[in-house]
């Protein structure tokens, strides 16, 4: 019995061990094919979120290295890569050390607001996996703008050249949406390099309907007051995150207004989640209720990118999510009009290997089409 026991914990601590290493080594396949599949098998999708985020937050991470040919200049700020993580991982800024040392070349945090909110009632966070995809209704869940400026301010006093988006919400009772995305401004503006107005989560009701032309003028010029005033050493850039659920008069009516320099908009994010569910889907979660991201938004997103682009002349930098989980698809969005790129829901499948895997595969693609830097690539479709 003895001789069993001490085979069965030579069995158990070499695996142990494996785990270990291989973790510590971050083996792309590994975390792809066994510890993540494991992971999402024995632990639910809001919990493996929060144990990501304080992964991010306390683990040692070694620091990546970039390749020069990734590196990208965009409204006149240097990103050591174009890749970065997109807004609803670190949603009340804890990791934003560790992903820096990841490899993403840029962070945003969020959606914030002003007041602590609670958000929607658990569960709320789905994994489709045969589907490489994730509905979302957290709802803007956030520890509120005070908690979130500490955190910024005890961050940037180390920290003063990772490039952060700061993204901002209303509370989801607030009968003043205007006055929470100025506080938003005013609160935690001084720490950002660019600032995120988000009125396409589909979780908060009535958000979306901000995307509409009056509402969206109405806003942006409220917000671009207030930013002016304020006068940050870092000058924030200010961007607009839409939905990919939008016509074509919706897409036609948000390039009038984010063209019009009466409302100081620098750049736009392309897309949010989606509320729509492709035919194709196939796991047992797919009816639930919220936002879909990932693979199966992939598409959508993308041939978004394309039409703003051209809506806009290529004069409005844009950054494309959705979807993305190889270079290949960060190449695409590239090439679609994408001056930068985010992804999110394929870390959940793959893990911290997965972003230096995308650039990887990314700089491989822009040199074997003799592109020396990103720049060059960006709206090659449209030269076609």
């Amino acid at each position: 019995m003895n001789n069993i026991g001490r085979a069965v914990g030579l069995v158990v601590g070499g695996a142990v061990s494996f785990a270990v290493f291989e973790t510590a080594r971050g083996e792309p396949k590994f975390y792809s094919n066994i510890l993540m599949p494991t992971l999402q098998k024995i632990i639910s999708a809001e919990t493996a979120h929060n144990l990501a985020v304080k992964a991010m937050k306390y683990a040692p991470v070694k620091k990546c290295n970039n390749l020069d040919v990734l590196r990208t200049k965009v409204w006149g700020k240097d990103f050591s890569n174009p890749v970065g993580i997109a807004a609803g991982f670190d949603k009340h800024a804890e990791a934003m050390t560790g992903l820096s040392r990841i490899g993403f070349g840029f962070i945003e945090i969020g959606s914030v607001t002003p007041l602590p909110q609670d958000g929607n009632d658990k569960p709320r966070v789905f994994r489709l996996s045969e589907d490489e995809a994730v509905i979302n209704r957290y709802g803007f869940n956030s520890v509120g703008h005070e908690v979130v400026a500490s955190r910024l301010k005890t961050w940037r006093d180390y920290d003063k050249n990772t490039i952060l988006g700061v993204n901002l919400g209303k509370n989801k009772t607030s009968p003043d949406h205007k006055g929470d995305y100025v506080s938003g401004i005013r609160n935690l503006g001084e720490f950002a390099d660019y600032i995120v107005i988000n009125v396409s989560s589909p979780n908060t009701p009535g958000l979306r309907k901000l995307q509409g032309e009056t509402f969206l003028r109405d806003l942006l010029y409220d917000i671009k007051c207030a930013k002016d005033e304020e006068k940050f050493p870092r000058n924030p850039i200010l961007l607009v995150k839409i939905a990919p659920d939008l016509d074509d008069k919706d897409l036609n009516d948000i390039a009038n207004v984010i063209t019009d320099k009466t409302y100081g908009v620098d750049g736009l994010i392309i897309s949010n989640t989606t509320i729509s569910r492709p035919d194709h889907l196939v796991n047992h979660n797919k009816n639930e209720t919220g936002g879909l991201s990932g693979k199966p938004v992939k598409n959508m997103s993308t041939s978004l990118v394309r039409k703003m682009y051209s809506l806009t002349k290529g004069n409005i930098p844009i950054v494309g999510v959705g979807g993305i989980a190889s270079g290949a698809d960060a190449y695409e969005k590239i090439k679609a009009g994408a001056s930068l790129v985010q992804f999110y829901t394929s870390l959940i499948y793959n893990g911290p290997p997965i972003v230096s895997t995308i650039k990887s595969e990314l700089a491989e693609l822009l040199e074997k089409d003799g592109y020396s830097c990103v720049n060059e690539a960006i709206g090659a479709d449209h030269l076609k």
